[in-house]
């Protein structure tokens, strides 16, 4: 009969490991295939986002507005990401080729003489403060406007007077501009003002005055204009990505916080968003995370409602995906409980009811901890902060006198490398910590005598050791991931392994494991005299 109840018993284990694995399996793989993400945008929820007027509708409403100029570049964007052009679109640009960039029609000395001319019968102080500027002696960037090299210093005063006149730099940029002529023509630094110029004529440089009427029309903060200046001067062949960018969303300060946080994909990200309309490029920009993933290639309709429920409920799905990792980690451990040998008649009194229940909670924990950190992207990317230096840029080929200074407006953030590799090692011992916890309950509750329980102790001491071993491993492998360029060099990151392992450790020892010993000590001391008056009572009665 006994016999008959193991083998029941055993089969029953291996049918409730089976269901516990599938189960777990499962709920990782649901988790697995939710688009959302701790510090990413997916492309399908990205694509779930897509309303409002595209690209090429955009491109279409300027020229209707007869910004032909504006209208092109959007156009070349959509090109790029080959995405459809209206024949209409395409006709009217023909009949208008776009004008010349506002620096090249600028340097030229007529044309330049006959703006100036006419900005000086400007109203507005801040052109007018602009024009003074060109009497000064004291420039550090530019050669002053009276030396012979004094045509960029007059280009860049025209190209800014012009976009100011005309309507296109206003709020609290233009106060900026005013403020910083009217400082410089008080005999003050001249730096501010110069820095600005040369960003307006880096601007000037690429675009012509329609377009680059178009691009500042939204643009009111200068830190904004730096930014996307210095984007502007290294966007290259993107540049009609980042001008789409900028047009299509509105958000030109949205645009440069985003640029200026993932310089290296910034426009490779954009672009990919363009396809998808002004509501694509909201979220994007809304969101302020890279992409990740690609669309596949067929997609069916429930793949389809559950991007939209992540782009909509974006918190709990990824409540629900950690939730998913945590379940499933716990049935896969649960899985390995029943899956285990059945104990002998010998190790039934070391059972203690309901622990095993602890450690699957800690394995499960510990799973959700290693899943995210292999399958979550970005998690410990490097920094990608813009680094704005400044580039003194030749016009028609002069060489602008001036010292080429780093421009610091927005200063480098340091990687979250570190601070990532901290919290992992901080987490491994806790949890260590509380495992050694676990098993040191187990013990005290375990059915047998307290010089056994102490034996048992003693026999886990490699286990509440493990945080040592952990840490030194952990300090091991850092520094030589970091001696192989593989991970970043950071001391504190490879040292706080072993630091957490030692204070751990310490307060299991001090404040968990030596009380409980002390009071199994205690107790057997106590159970000693019983012990050995059921010992010596039989020799007692065998004796004549």
């Amino acid at each position: 009969m006994t016999v008959y109840s193991n083998v029941v018993k055993h089969r029953m284990s291996a049918k409730l490991a089976v269901i516990c694995a599938g189960a777990g399996v499962v709920l990782a793989l649901a988790a697995w295939f939710l688009p959302v993400h701790l510090r990413a945008l997916d492309m399908r929820v990205l694509r779930a986002a897509g309303s409002g007027p595209t690209v090429s509708d955009a491109a279409t409403e300027l020229a209707r507005q007869n910004h032909f100029g504006a209208a092109d570049l959007l156009r070349q964007a959509a090109r790029r990401q080959k995405l459809p052009v209206s024949a209409d679109l395409d006709k009217a640009l023909a009949a208008r080729p776009p004008a010349a960039p506002m620096t090249e029609v600028f340097i030229r000395t007529h044309a330049r003489e006959a703006e100036l001319a006419r900005l000086q019968a400007s109203s507005i102080t801040a052109v007018r403060a602009l024009l003074q500027t060109r009497a000064l002696n004291n420039t550090r960037l530019f050669a002053p406007s009276s030396s012979s090299a004094g045509q960029a210093f007059d280009t860049a005063v025209v190209v800014a007077g012009c976009l100011i006149d005309q309507g296109d730099i206003t709020g609290t940029l233009r106060s900026a501009i005013e403020a910083a002529a009217a400082s410089a023509n008080a005999n003050n630094d001249t730096a501010p003002l110069e820095h600005m110029l040369l960003d307006t004529l880096s601007l000037g440089e690429r675009l012509n005055l329609d377009q680059a009427g178009v691009f500042l029309s939204n643009i009111q903060e200068p830190e904004t204009f730096s930014v996307l200046a210095e984007a502007t001067r290294n966007a290259g062949s993107s540049l009609p990505t980042l001008f789409a960018a900028v047009v299509l969303s509105g958000q030109p300060h949205a645009v440069a916080s985003y640029l200026r946080d993932y310089n290296d994909t910034a426009l490779h990200d954009l672009a990919a968003s363009l396809p998808y309309g002004s509501g694509a490029m909201t979220e994007l920009l809304t969101r302020q995370e890279r992409l990740y993933g690609a669309i596949p290639a067929n997609e069916n309709q429930l793949a389809r409602s559950l991007d939209s429920f992540c782009l909509r409920e974006t918190g709990f799905a990824l409540t629900l995906k950690c939730l998913f990792y945590l379940l499933g980690g716990f049935f896969l451990a649960e899985a390995a409980h029943y899956a285990r040998p059945q104990p002998t008649a010998r190790e039934r009194p070391l059972e203690v009811r309901g622990v095993h229940y602890a450690r699957e909670s800690l394995f499960a924990v510990g799973f959700l901890l290693v899943v995210l950190l292999l399958s979550e992207p970005f998690l410990a990317q490097g920094s990608q902060k813009m680094e704005i230096r400044l580039h003194l840029p030749t016009v028609g080929g002069l060489i602008v006198s001036g010292t080429a200074s780093a421009k610091s407006l927005m200063p480098m953030n340091s990687s979250n490398t570190t601070l990532l590799t901290l919290l992992l090692f901080f987490v491994l011992q806790a949890l260590l910590y509380v495992a050694c916890l676990v098993k040191l309950a187990e013990v005290k509750r375990q059915n047998v005598a307290p010089r056994v329980r102490l034996k048992l102790l003693e026999n886990e001491e490699h286990l509440f050791d493990a945080g040592l071993y952990l840490g030194f491993c952990g300090t091991i492998v850092s520094l030589i991931l970091a001696s192989l360029g593989i991970t970043g060099w950071s001391l504190m990151a490879a040292y706080s392994s072993t630091s957490f392992g030692i204070i751990f450790v310490s307060i299991f020892k001090i404040f968990h494991l030596r009380p409980a010993r002390r009071e199994l000590l205690l107790q057997s001391e106590e159970d000693r005299p019983t012990t050995e008056a059921v010992v010596m009572t039989p020799s007692l009665a065998t004796m004549p």
